[in-house]
């Protein structure tokens, strides 16, 4: 960059990352004089503090919050509650009276005629086409129908009820998952910048010890491939840098479309999150033995047994008569001109008539569909029962292969701890007995490799003993109480 003479390290401090941006402290420009140089720098301060202002700063807590308000997936089925709404609705309308109006005019326009004998009309031995009717006809007809025994509605109004309740409970089940599906994405962004701090805090212990070998060698006290080996060191890191970033980048878009938040939305992970983790390393009750009957998986298919039930019996009552009342009273006007609503006094001819009855309809024989569709439910209910029984061997197989897991990645996570602690000593010594000639670069590079390794090492314990609790937590059905 042109007119850049002395460098001074300004730190910024960045929630998750610690890393070093060298910018110039003094800047020669050609002709730009100081109050525009000072507007410049007010500009780019204004402009950062309002790219600043879109960041959204997440916890775990207001990720999980935040996806249960914004998931597509939770508003899909919350469309099925409501759905089911609609459905007792409509099966209870099965129940209640059945009103219907109907009403017509008829302009005959052109009479149909009818051929009769002629004796009838004073012409013997002949026959004569005759038109009959009226020109015009109105008709107006109310008709009510009950439902007095229908073994069908009633097992129908049972089994509404009880889909209801299955949509409720897939809603439920939607909201662990998109629980687990978050959480999970949080702890994976999360570790990942604390990779990125290790090789931040590398980089930096890097240019020191390039510094001092720059020093050295410009007194004729080191060697220039030193030097480079130094150099090649930095420029390894700054591409695992990269990279750790794109990972990083791409890690939280995965999350921000868990979430429901759009991607051009920034996001950040507060600085006690990490320390958070680490202080809640032992937080999962291992010896809270599973229990199956509060796991929605579990209840949704106990309640789709129910359904499936409430679905026999309804082919069933196809066996059972069926009791019904109707009535309707119908008014009729006709005319030769289009005087129907004049009266009857002006030449119009009204007339009204009704009935009332009770229908009874008594099934006998049908080809046995109803016994076919009785073994098809029968098969179903059994086919449920079976997956009810995977499930739940599904659910201990989880539960067990979760204590596990968390138990072994508990012991991994202390070794590692002990491993970066004593990395670090290493480095420490090592670094010291560098700077006084009593170790090679070599030995320097290999313990700084060494520490990174540790450092990741236990980053990435630290993760799977966090999924492995979320399993376990899953497996007690309590995934809710993240949102604590």
């Amino acid at each position: 960059m042109e007119g850049i003479t002395e460098k001074t390290k300004i730190k910024f401090r960045i929630p998750g990352w610690f890393h070093q941006f060298v910018i110039p402290n003094r800047l020669h420009m050609n002709g730009l004089k100081t109050p525009a140089l000072l507007l410049l720098l007010a500009g780019l301060l204004m402009t950062t503090t309002l790219g600043r202002a879109q960041i959204q700063t997440l916890s775990l807590k207001d990720a999980l919050n935040y996806a249960l308000q914004h998931s597509i997936d939770l508003r899909s089925a919350a469309l099925d509650v409501a759905n089911g709404d609609y459905q007792i609705a409509e099966t209870k309308a099965r129940a209640l009276p059945q009103v219907t109006a109907n009403g017509s005019l008829t302009d005959q326009y052109k009479k149909q005629r009818f051929i009769l004998d002629g004796a009838l009309a004073g012409q013997p031995g002949e026959t004569v086409a005759i038109e009959m009717g009226t020109t015009w006809s109105a008709n107006a007809s109310l008709n009510v129908s009950q439902t007095i025994y229908d073994q069908s509605v009633f097992t129908a109004l049972k089994a509404s009820r009880a889909t209801q309740d299955f949509y409720k409970l897939s809603y439920d089940l939607a909201e662990e998952q998109i629980i687990e599906l978050v959480a999970n994405s949080y702890y994976q962004v999360l570790v990942q910048r604390q990779k990125l701090e290790v090789i931040d805090s590398n980089l930096v212990n890097s240019q020191k010890t390039y510094d001092i070998i720059n020093n050295l060698l410009q007194n004729g006290l080191a060697r220039k491939i030193d030097l480079d080996r130094t150099t090649v060191g930095i420029s390894n890191l700054k591409t695992q840098r990269r990279q750790l970033l794109n990972a990083i980048e791409q890690l939280e878009n995965q999350l921000k479309f868990f979430m429901g938040m759009p991607q051009e939305m920034e996001i950040e992970l507060p600085d006690a999150a990490f320390d958070e983790i680490e202080q809640r390393v032992a937080v999962a009750n291992v010896s809270t033995q599973a229990d199956f009957s509060n796991r929605l998986s579990y209840k949704v298919l106990e309640q789709q047994a129910d359904l499936l039930k409430y679905q026999k019996e309804a082919y069933k009552a196809a066996y059972y008569p069926t009791l019904s009342f109707s009535g309707n009273y119908s008014v009729m006007g006709v005319s030769d001109k289009f005087i129907l609503f004049r009266g009857q006094d002006n030449g119009a001819n009204w007339f009204g008539f009704g009935s009332i009855g009770l229908n009874l309809r008594v099934p006998i024989y049908n080809g046995n569909a109803t016994r076919a569709r009785l073994d098809q439910a029968e098969v179903s209910i059994q086919k449920n029962a079976l997956q009810l029984r995977r499930t739940a061997q599904q659910l201990e197989l989880a539960d067990a292969n979760a204590r596990t897991q968390i138990y072994n990645t508990q012991l991994t996570l202390e070794s590692q701890q002990e491993n970066v602690d004593l990395a670090k000593q290493v480095y420490e010594n090592t670094e010291n007995n560098y700077h006084n000639g009593l170790a090679t670069l070599t030995d320097l590079l290999d313990a700084q490799n060494t520490l990174t390794q540790a450092q990741n090492n236990y980053a990435t314990s630290l993760l799977d003993y966090r999924l492995a609790e979320i399993q376990l937590i899953k497996s007690q059905g309590n995934l809710k109480s993240l949102l604590n």
